[in-house]
């Protein structure tokens, strides 16, 4: 038994860090089918039965550490303005999608998805999330008058991350700070006729 990896920290595994950045770089080096509960243990230097504790499954695990790693954290920005916000957020959302350490975990679960019903269940997970922590830049948009109360948050964030991923993954075109600067104002005029 890993009593080390057992201890509770913040509910927990003391060891789920190394956990989570196992599962995500087997992801990224293995692809879906490579990242096994057996891998996870030991790239992580945990016992198997420490994983089974706490999760039932892979894709449980890989939910965990697509939503709780440090790796893919980010950092709501408040810029004061919703079209400063969502210029960030594109920021982060192309770095994530680009960067060597990240973008092959978002290249592995686009790839793996349409045929892992389970991949999918997670993708959702991971993006409500998300959607959550991006929840204040549109509450404050709305208090600051630069939305209607009706606006759909997750149509936006939809409609934004859909033009990055599209283009560098589908179109496999870099993407500007511009070219995010023009789609975040493309989605707000949009947002703002609706």
């Amino acid at each position: 038994m890993d009593a080390e990896s057992d201890k509770i920290t913040s509910g927990r595994p003391r060891r789920a860090d190394s956990i989570f950045t196992a599962t995500l770089e087997l992801l990224a080096d293995s692809g879906y089918d490579g990242l096994t509960m057996e891998a996870v243990a030991a790239r992580a230097g945990v016992n198997k039965t420490t994983l089974y504790r706490w999760w039932k499954s892979k894709d449980e695990v890989l939910a965990a550490a697509l939503t709780d790693s440090d790796l893919l954290a980010f950092e709501v920005p408040d810029t004061g303005s919703l079209r400063g916000d969502l210029v960030q957020t594109s920021r982060h959302i192309h770095t994530l999608l680009t960067d060597p350490a990240t973008a092959p975990i978002a290249a592995a679960v686009l790839a793996a998805g349409p045929r892992r019903p389970a991949l999918v269940a997670v993708g959702r997970t991971f993006f409500a999330d998300r959607a959550e922590r991006e929840h204040p830049i549109f509450r404050r948009a709305v208090d600051r008058g630069e939305l209607p109360e009706h606006a759909d948050p997750r149509s936006i964030m939809d409609m934004l991350a859909g033009a990055i991923w599209f283009r560098l993954f589908l179109r496999a075109e870099e993407l500007r700070d511009e070219d995010l600067c023009a789609a975040v104002d493309l989605v707000l005029d949009g947002a703002a006729a609706h």
